[in-house]
C-alpha cells in the first residue's frame, strides 16, 4: 500500500458496481445539481449549527459495552466499532469495519492503519488534504483541525474534511487523525457521504475516540 490513508478511496474503486446503487447515484445526482462548492459548504453550515460534533470536543473514551474491537496486525492499535457495523477485508496491516446499504455502497466506514509515509503530529493537517488531493478527489476542504487530542494510550491530530471523488463525483466528509503511542503511530479514520454526516457524525466521533494504541 502506498500510504495508509488511501484505503477507503480504493475501496471505493474496488465496488465501482455496488456504488452505482440508487443511494449513491441519488448523492451524485444532487451533488452534480449543486457543485463540489455547495457541498462543502454545506457541511461547513452544518457543523457550524452545532449538528456535528466539533474537534475540539474529541476525548479519549473507553468504547461502549458491546462494542466490538479488532486488533492492528502488528498490535500497535486497536479499533472499535458499534454492532451495527462489520468487519471488512483490506490490505495486510490494517483493519477496517464498515456499515453498507442494501446496494453494497458505503454508510459508514472506519479503518486504522499503521504509520507509513511522512505523516507527523506536526503536519497532519496538510499532509491529509495534500493526500487527497493527490489520490481520488478532485476536491478537498478542510473543515476543522485539532492538534494534542488525547488518545486512550497516546496524543493525535485530527482533521475533519469534506471532498468530493473523481469517479462518480461521491461526497463524503471524514474525520481523520494521525495518533502516535508510545511504540508507535498510526491513522484512524472515520467516514461516511456528506449528506448523511450530521446523522452519521456522533457514532464515528464516538469510535474514535475510543481508539487505544499503545
Amino acid at each position: 500500500m502506498a500510504t495508509a490513508t488511501s484505503s477507503f478511496d480504493r475501496r471505493r474503486r474496488r465496488r465501482r458496481t455496488a456504488l452505482t446503487g440508487p443511494v449513491v447515484l441519488g448523492l451524485a445526482a444532487l451533488t452534480a445539481l449543486v457543485g463540489c462548492s455547495a457541498a462543502t459548504s454545506s457541511a461547513t453550515r452544518v457543523a457550524r449549527a452545532g449538528l456535528v460534533p466539533p474537534v475540539h470536543s474529541l476525548a479519549a473514551q473507553s468504547a461502549p459495552p458491546g462494542w466490538h474491537q479488532a486488533r492492528l496486525p502488528d498490535g500497535a492499535a486497536v479499533l472499535a466499532f458499534p454492532p451495527s457495523m462489520h468487519l471488512i477485508a483490506g490490505d495486510a496491516g490494517e483493519v477496517s469495519a464498515a456499515r453498507l446499504s442494501a446496494a453494497g455502497a458505503f454508510l459508514l466506514y472506519l479503518n486504522s492503519t499503521p504509520k507509513q509515509g511522512a505523516e507527523t503530529l506536526a503536519n497532519w493537517p496538510a499532509f491529509r488534504v495534500r493526500h487527497q488531493r493527490g489520490e481520488d478527489a478532485s476536491s478537498v476542504r478542510m473543515l476543522a483541525a485539532r492538534h494534542g487530542v488525547r488518545f486512550l494510550g497516546g496524543t493525535g491530530t485530527c482533521v475533519v474534511d469534506a471532498y468530493v471523488t473523481r469517479v462518480h463525483a461521491n461526497h463524503f466528509t471524514e474525520l481523520a487523525c494521525f495518533v502516535r503511542g508510545r511504540t508507535g503511530a498510526s491513522v484512524i479514520v472515520a467516514a461516511a457521504p456528506t449528506a448523511s454526516w450530521a446523522s452519521a457524525a456522533g457514532l464515528l466521533f464516538r469510535a474514535v475516540a475510543a481508539y487505544r494504541v499503545r
